[in-house]
């Protein structure tokens, strides 16, 4: 007798009934297989994890890389070859020891007192940016006015680039987070940007300034360690890390906002709040969805089940912020609960570096954006917008609002 086959795990990614919430196959996934496999769009299999505290354990473990260009990392973008030295200095592909020493060499830059003091300059951008939406005849598309440029001039003056080039950078990084561009086309802007920063490596070796880049130029150099091509890799990193997904958090939560205007009733009346209303945005959209995948360096039990090494493993974020054992009715958005203990900026040695940063960012253009146009309104429903979900967020192309 023939023994049956076994049924085909479930295809991921998995699509999304409602713009604003994670795939429903996220909340079976939890209740019936925690940990489970997946089919990813080239046909191989990967595991997934959706339970909060399996993923806050998987994350943990030492036993993972997080080595993006090993044979068996989840992508769920066409793979494109990336060599060593392209990979140089990309802290989101490196391991321990090298992860560590490199992390440390950064994370003092995105301490919550430096980030704070940089508070008066993001509100004096924030506040530039809606003037120059204003002078608009009474529209415009909220992703090109100001989900985009307040992040990117934000990030481009810490790192010490020239805004005058944000064309440059925004066109590549688009090209390479978008699941829709060809494996060619990624490459290209991939080296496009990769080049461009390596040219300004070189500017801040020879004529540095007061700016982020600079100072680890310096570090490096004091250390005896510097090397151009891993100071290119942390400064593409930080650039496109700095601006992408928090700019999809603006327009997500703008959207969202709008379709419930007794939130920014709130916010107007309470914006001391606004620090908590932030956090429940980051649980409820967790945009980062697959930001946490790892491959397991050997056989890993967890939940019962082993996941052999070598694999492929997906600690879902959303599924996580959505675990009703730690939030309750997590369907809900719910701006008084303690949503702090969310992961949309990940777990573990890989946390973002810049989630002070992020999240005073949110803060200050969501109290500012809706004091400054009380009168904002969606020009077409949310539900009709055009929204992208791929390998690196979720977020929104285009958000016509007028007043």
């Amino acid at each position: 007798m023939t023994e049956a086959a076994d049924p085909p795990f479930p295809n991921f990614p998995m699509p999304r009934e409602c713009p604003f919430r994670p795939p429903a196959g996220y909340t079976e996934l939890r209740a019936e297989r925690p940990v489970s496999q997946v089919t990813l769009p080239s046909g191989n299999n990967a595991w997934v994890i959706s339970d909060y505290a399996l993923v806050r354990e998987f994350l943990a473990d030492s036993r993972t890389s997080a080595n993006r260009a090993h044979p068996s990392y989840p992508s769920v973008l066409p793979r494109q070859p990336v060599s060593s030295q392209q990979a140089k200095g990309l802290l989101t592909w490196m391991d321990p020891p090298e992860h560590t020493a490199h992390r440390r060499m950064v994370v003092n830059e995105f301490t919550a007192k430096r980030v704070a003091a940089m508070g008066p300059h993001i509100r004096a951008i924030t506040e530039d940016c809606i003037d120059q939406m204003l002078l608009n005849d009474r529209s415009a598309d909220l992703v090109q006015s100001l989900s985009l440029p307040v992040p990117s001039r934000v990030i481009c003056e810490l790192l010490g680039v020239p805004y005058s080039d944000r064309e440059l950078f925004d066109k590549r990084t688009v090209v390479i987070l978008n699941h829709q561009s060809a494996v060619e086309d990624r490459m290209a802007a991939w080296q496009e940007l990769r080049s461009y920063l390596s040219d300004l490596v070189s500017v801040k070796v020879q004529s540095p300034e007061d700016d982020l880049l600079s100072r680890l130029v310096k570090k490096y150099q004091d250390a005896g360690t510097f090397d151009h091509e891993l100071l290119t890799g942390l400064a593409v990193a930080l650039l496109v890390a700095g601006h992408e997904t928090t700019a999809n958090m603006i327009s997500l939560g703008t959207v969202f906002l709008l379709d419930n205007p007794d939130r920014i009733a709130e916010l107007g009346e309470h914006p001391e709040h606004a620090g908590q209303m932030v956090e429940e945005l980051l649980r409820y959209f967790s945009i980062a969805d697959y930001s946490t995948s790892r491959v397991t360096t050997s056989d890993i039990e967890i939940g019962g089940v082993v996941i052999p090494g070598g694999s492929g493993v997906i600690a879902l974020n959303s599924a996580a912020n959505n675990d009703e054992k730690i939030f309750a009715a997590p369907e809900e958005f719910n701006a008084h609960r303690d949503a702090r203990r969310h992961m949309a900026f990940g777990y573990g040695i890989h946390q973002c570096l810049g989630q002070s940063l992020a999240r005073l960012e949110l803060e200050i253009v969501f109290t500012t954006l809706f004091r400054r146009i009380p009168d904002l309104r969606l020009t077409t429903p949310s539900a009709q917008l055009s929204y992208k979900h791929n390998a690196a967020f979720y977020g929104i192309y285009e958000v016509p609002v007028a007043w």
